[in-house]
């Protein structure tokens, strides 16, 4: 019964944007006190009461607006190398084994964020070193700026396998079609 209640659950805002992914077992409070309304079920789900049958949701709208600002991508080496799609920001060489680089580096007062960090190979962060890109006599394919981010980013995670999901973000295919 906790693996059917724990089940993720697409949460739309009041015009129908992604908000959050939560459990079936939240979405069920949601609906059941009139803060939501189910769009779509979990085929073949379902929580047996004494009294009722409720079939689990797999997709809600909120009856109200939530005003938040757009969620931002944490800066981890997964989404760094996503960003800069696998590929040396040096020599532009695209492989599995990169290393992240800070363009000016940390010793230098140089930060440990998205404009200034980059995917670079072993051999050109180690020809780099500790030097700037002006210094070493690199240049850099693409100046170094954070990601934007849209609605799916909350969900997609999850919407490889949610294909009822799909229909709901608009944006998911041409993010397809831009990553």
């Amino acid at each position: 019964m906790d693996g059917v209640t724990n089940s993720a659950v697409l949460v739309l805002n009041e015009n129908y944007e992604p908000l959050n992914v939560c459990t079936a077992r939240r979405a069920v409070v949601l609906v059941d006190r009139g803060k939501a309304e189910v769009l779509e079920h979990s085929e073949g789900r379902a929580i047996y009461t004494p009294s009722r049958l409720i079939l689990l949701p797999s997709v809600i709208r909120l009856v109200y607006l939530v005003r938040r600002p757009r969620p931002q991508r944490k800066l981890t080496r997964r989404e760094l190398f996503l960003r800069d799609r696998h590929t040396c920001q040096y020599c532009g060489r695209e492989t599995k084994e990169l290393t992240i680089d800070h363009v000016i580096p940390r010793h230098r007062g140089g930060k440990h964020v998205w404009e200034n960090l980059v995917s670079a190979c072993k051999p050109c962060n180690h020809r780099k070193a500790a030097r700037t890109p002006e210094e070493a006599r690199m240049r850099l394919l693409k100046k170094p700026e954070a990601p934007r981010t849209s609605g799916y980013y909350v969900v997609y995670q999850y919407i490889q396998v949610r294909d009822e999901w799909r229909k709901f973000i608009p944006e998911w295919e041409l993010a397809q079609l831009l990553a």
